[in-house]
């Protein structure tokens, strides 16, 4: 994207300055997001962690109200689903084992960095172009895991072509065409419209677990991701946030 932004030049005017600050504002929230996700990945079902990351929207909606933002009445009832069916997910997952547990609670927490960053960056997207926000905040998001990596001892070069592979397919794939389109999106669709899709990551990703992994997610909290996906359903569809 660096190509891009620099033949923009949006960096002289104090709103483009502010805006690249939010920019870094918001990878360092990215980088925050992507190590609870990971990391909540290696402990809990791909299903389970990725249904609870789509709380994400009703994080957003809760920072907005303590913003003075109001959440129509409606709104509330897609949210209490969705919380409850978190619980049940993370009490099923307790009684199995702590482990997935402590996998839920960082889904959870990723779910509220993920909204930060969403909601930093369309702010920072009304000075700047996508290319100019996303080159700042992928950089910044790099730059902020980097010393992570290095300090807990993770391989950064001596990967197979297998793995090589793979994480070229998430630069490409979830990166530049997920995470840009998304940030694209922002600009042009609702933010309601457009968290629709994440919705979508839910039964993808928990059919690619079973068909790849061979990880089938545990019975009893099926109920709790359909809940989940149903109470967060009936909150954008019924909610418009007004500030």
């Amino acid at each position: 994207m660096l190509p891009f932004a620099l033949r923009l030049q949006q960096w002289k005017t104090i709103a483009q300055r502010r805006a690249i600050s939010l920019s870094a504002l918001a990878g360092l929230l990215l980088a925050s997001h992507f190590i609870c996700f990971f990391a909540a990945m290696r402990l809990t079902s791909v299903a389970a962690g990725v249904a609870i990351t789509t709380m994400q929207p009703v994080f957003a909606a809760i920072y907005l109200r303590f913003k003075g933002g109001h959440i129509p009445r409606r709104a509330w009832v897609g949210m209490v689903i969705a919380f409850a069916s978190v619980l049940l997910i993370t009490g099923v997952d307790l009684q199995l084992s702590v482990r997935a547990f402590a996998g839920d609670l960082l889904a959870l927490v990723g779910a509220g960095l993920s909204a930060g960053y969403v909601l930093v960056g369309s702010q920072a997207q009304k000075s700047l172009a996508t290319s100019t926000y996303t080159t700042v905040c992928y950089f910044t998001c790099a730059l902020s895991v980097l010393p992570v990596s290095l300090i807990l001892g993770f391989e950064l070069f001596n990967f197979s072509a297998r793995e090589w592979w793979l994480v070229l397919a998430l630069i490409g794939g979830a990166q530049l065409l997920g995470h840009t389109m998304f940030n694209l999106s922002l600009k042009r669709v609702s933010p309601a419209v457009v968290s629709l899709v994440v919705f979508f990551e839910v039964p993808v990703s928990a059919l690619l677990a079973v068909w790849w992994m061979n990880q089938t997610p545990p019975s009893g909290t099926i109920p709790g991701i359909i809940g989940l996906l149903i109470g967060c359903g009936v909150f954008v569809f019924r909610g418009r946030l007004s500030t």
